[in-house]
Parts: structure tokens; C-alpha cells; sequence
């Protein structure tokens, strides 16, 4: 059996759940890449991951220059995928289960990978998290939005919810994904149990200016705020990077690696009436 996951610690979490009750037993595969940001066209072609990988490298570089030529998530989980494909292909009893939390991560990963296992319908199966409660350590019921935050000991529980893919959602759930793909829009928004919306790369930005104050401040601190108090999440690096654009647009002024409001914008707020 695999267990495919969507964030690292996810990883985590459902190894310590293995160790709580056997019958989860199998092997945990990360997809490594964040398929709710970024083009996901032609990801099974070189052109396609090419495309996708130059996208990355433009939000690395604006944190970490070094990485501008370093990992390329999507190929790797490419890779990734063609091998669980020929296991499934050799084992003729073997499973897939497909955790998917309330998040636009989970939800556009699981679109990216169900895309691509039709042919093993009736044996790709999946344990969807959304609106559904849990206990946590404290004893109190909770709705959680990333498989992380459900304590090993619920996965007992969690591991009823799974169902096989049906053959209808294997005709839609494609579809689903080829209209992301038409859209050719790089960010990608959960409404709710699986429907997604996409908008442009500067989606988060006047929401995350709230965040930015005339005194100077560092970045992380900014995210911190902005991801703490924001019903939408979305990846820390993606939002460094749409710090750097509003630097580059004269929005936000930078001294070293501090960031403050522009006295500028200051001075046109204090002469509004």
C-alpha cells in the first residue's frame, strides 16, 4: 500500500500513526512540489517542467540566489510517480490512498495526481479531511486544515474515511484540472471541499501591505503576521518573493533587509481628507 501525502510534515505524523496501529502499514510517499502555486500545463512533458521550474527559480531567487539553479520538485515527483505506477503495474492487489486535507495544497495535488492514475480504478483510494472534526491533545473537538494538525492517535479514526476514487470522479476530476490548466493562472484558492479558484501571482499582495508598517521590520516577521491572522494560506517563499515585487514596484521601501511603508505613501494617507 501507498500512502501519498502532500506536505512533509505530514510525513510525520502518519509514520507515528503507523507505529499506533499496523493495519496502516505502508509505504508514505511526499509529492514534493506545491501544485496550488506556479503553471501546472504539460507537466508530463520537458516543456511543461521546464516552464514550471523557471517559475520557481524566479520565487527562490528573491529569498535564496543560491537555489536559482537547485531542486526541481516536479520532476522529481514525476519520477516519483512512473515508479508507483509500474509497482501498481507489477502487484495487481496493490493500493494507493490519497490524503487530502482542506487546503488548496492537498486539494491541487490530489487533482495533479488522480489526473494521471485512471488506470487503476478501483484501487486508487481516498481519505478526504474536509469539514470533518477531530479530538486534539487537549481533548476539544477540531476542524483541521493540514493532516499535520490531527493527532497520530485519530488516524484510527481516519483511516474509515477511505473510499475508492469513484469512476465518475475519474471522467470529472481531470476535466477539473484541465480547466485549471486553460486558465493559465498561477495561484490557486480553496473554496471549499474540492473546488478550486485561480488568480494572478499578485492575488495576496494588498492583503499582505496591511502587514507592512512605517517603522522597519523584517520580512519574516511581515509573513508571520500576515499567515497568523489570513483565513487563506499559502507557502512562506511564495510571499517573500510577492514582498520583493511591491520593493521592485516602489510599494514597499527596503533599507538592508528591513521593509517599511514609503514616506510617500504616508504623506498622500495623512492628506486624504
Amino acid at each position: 500500500m501507498f500512502h501519498i501525502v502532500f506536505q512533509p510534515r505530514d510525513v510525520e505524523v502518519l509514520t507515528a500513526a503507523m507505529d499506533m496501529d499496523e493495519a496502516l502499514d505502508g509505504e508514505i510517499v511526499l509529492i514534493a512540489d506545491d501544485y496550488s502555486l506556479g503553471p501546472v500545463a504539460d507537466l508530463w512533458t520537458e516543456e511543461g517542467l521546464t516552464l514550471r521550474k523557471l517559475w520557481w527559480q524566479q520565487v527562490l531567487n528573491a529569498r535564496q540566489p543560491e537555489d536559482r539553479n537547485g531542486a526541481d520538485p516536479a520532476t522529481e515527483d514525476n519520477s516519483k510517480l512512473l515508479q508507483i505506477q509500474d509497482r501498481m503495474r507489477a502487484e495487481e492487489f496493490d493500493q494507493i490512498w490519497i490524503w487530502v486535507a482542506s487546503n488548496a495544497q492537498d486539494v491541487s495535488g490530489y487533482y495533479w495526481l488522480v489526473s494521471r492514475l485512471n488506470e487503476f480504478a478501483g484501487r486508487i483510494y481516498v481519505l478526504s479531511l474536509n469539514n470533518l472534526p477531530f479530538i486534539n491533545d487537549k481533548g476539544a473537538v477540531f476542524y483541521p486544515t493540514v493532516l499535520s494538525e490531527i493527532p497520530a492517535r485519530e488516524f484510527i479514526k481516519a483511516k474509515k474515511l477511505a473510499r475508492p476514487v469513484s469512476l465518475s470522479e475519474f471522467e470529472t476530476d481531470p476535466d477539473e484540472w484541465t480547466k485549471l490548466i486553460q486558465e493559465n493562472k498561477h495561484v490557486r484558492i480553496l473554496e471549499g471541499a474540492k473546488k478550486l479558484i485561480q488568480q494572478a501571482d499578485d492575488y495576496y499582495d494588498q492583503a499582505l501591505k496591511k502587514f507592512v508598517t512605517s517603522d522597519f521590520q523584517k520580512p519574516s516577521r511581515i509573513i508571520h503576521q500576515f499567515l497568523s491572522k489570513s483565513p487563506v494560506k499559502t507557502g512562506e517563499t511564495f510571499l517573500y518573493w510577492r514582498l520583493q515585487q511591491l520593493v521592485a514596484d516602489n510599494e514597499i521601501e527596503r533599507q538592508g533587509e528591513l521593509l517599511r511603508i514609503p514616506q510617500t505613501a504616508l504623506d498622500g494617507m495623512a492628506e486624504l481628507p
